[in-house]
C-alpha cells in the first residue's frame, strides 16, 4: 500500500526503519555521522566545536544514538528498553548549543544520510524531523 507524506512523496506502508533498510542502515548512518564529526583535521570550526562537546571515546554515543534512532524510526525500541523514555533536552542542557552547533549537527547528519545511500524521498522526510529535534536542543542565542 502506498501513501503520501506532507511533501506529497509516495512511500510504502511500514516504518521509516524498514524503508531505509533496518538495523544495518541505521547503524551505518550513525557510524558515518560520528565519523564525519570526528574527522581529524576537520577544517569546519563549528563541527570541531560540536566534536569538543563529546567524550574522547565516541563508542557509547554511537551505541546510544543507534538505539535511540532505532525506536524513533519505528524499529525496535532499544533505547527505551534500556533507559526508559528519552528526554533529549536534559542531557544536552549542560552544553552551550547555539545555532552554529545545531547547523553543524544537521550538516553532519545530512551528509551521513547522503553518503549512506538513503533514498532521497526518505531524506526529504528525515531532515525536517531532525531539524525539529535540533531546534529543540538550542539553548543559546
Amino acid at each position: 500500500m502506498s501513501v503520501e507524506n506532507a511533501n506529497s512523496v509516495p512511500v510504502e506502508a511500514g516504518s521509516m526503519y524498514d524503508w531505509i533498510g533496518g538495523e544495518p542502515v541505521v547503524r551505518a548512518l550513525v557510524d558515518r555521522f560520528y565519523d564525519l564529526m570526528d574527522s581529524e583535521g576537520n577544517d569546519d570550526e563549528h563541527v570541531a566545536n560540536l566534536r569538543a562537546m563529546h567524550q574522547t571515546d565516541l563508542s557509547p554515543m554511537r551505541q546510544s544514538l543507534f538505539e535511540y534512532l532505532s525506536g524513533w524510526l519505528g524499529g525496535p525500541p532499544l533505547y527505551i528498553e534500556k533507559h526508559g523514555s528519552p528526554c533529549l533536552t536534559g542531557p544536552h542542557a549542560k552544553f552551550e548549543i547555539d545555532m552554529a552547533a545545531r547547523d553543524a549537527w544537521l550538516q553532519c547528519m545530512d551528509t551521513a544520510i547522503l553518503e549512506t545511500g538513503i533514498d532521497k524521498r526518505y531524506r526529504l522526510q528525515l531532515m525536517p524531523a531532525f531539524q525539529s529535534i535540533a531546534n529543540m536542543l538550542v539553548n543559546q542565542t
